[in-house]
């Protein structure tokens, strides 16, 4: 078993996922069962699906769940410029996400990699 709160992925898309959620205290109330609850959920899948592979007895099950959380950051990271074009997120802090989100994209892909040429 891993722990997943040893793996910086993890902590970078945690700290994203509070950063989501603090930003969207500013969205209008309309969008509560909208665009804010989905990118609650896939600001806080990426974390949670690290957290769940790290649970998983293989190594194959571990990537599956990587893949996923790189998914959710790609839905997330589509949230965040849609945001951006409807003015519910100013274009300096919808940058400042959209980097983090890179970042965690990289993060992911490269521990994806790894275990991939892990298991030849």
């Amino acid at each position: 078993m891993r722990d997943y709160k040893k793996f910086l992925v993890w902590e970078k898309s945690h700290q994203l996922t509070l950063d989501v959620y603090k930003c969207m205290s500013s969205f209008p109330k309309e969008e509560l069962f909208g665009l804010i609850s989905q990118m609650k959920r896939s600001s806080s899948s990426i974390p949670t699906n690290i957290a769940e592979g790290c649970g998983r007895n293989s190594e194959k099950d571990f990537c599956r769940f990587l893949y996923i959380a790189f998914g959710s950051a790609n839905e997330l990271e589509y949230q965040i410029l849609l945001s951006i074009d409807l003015n519910f997120i100013d274009l300096e802090k919808g940058q400042k996400f959209l980097i983090q989100i890179e970042e965690i994209k990289k993060m992911l892909n490269g521990l994806i990699t790894k275990l991939n040429n892990a298991n030849g």
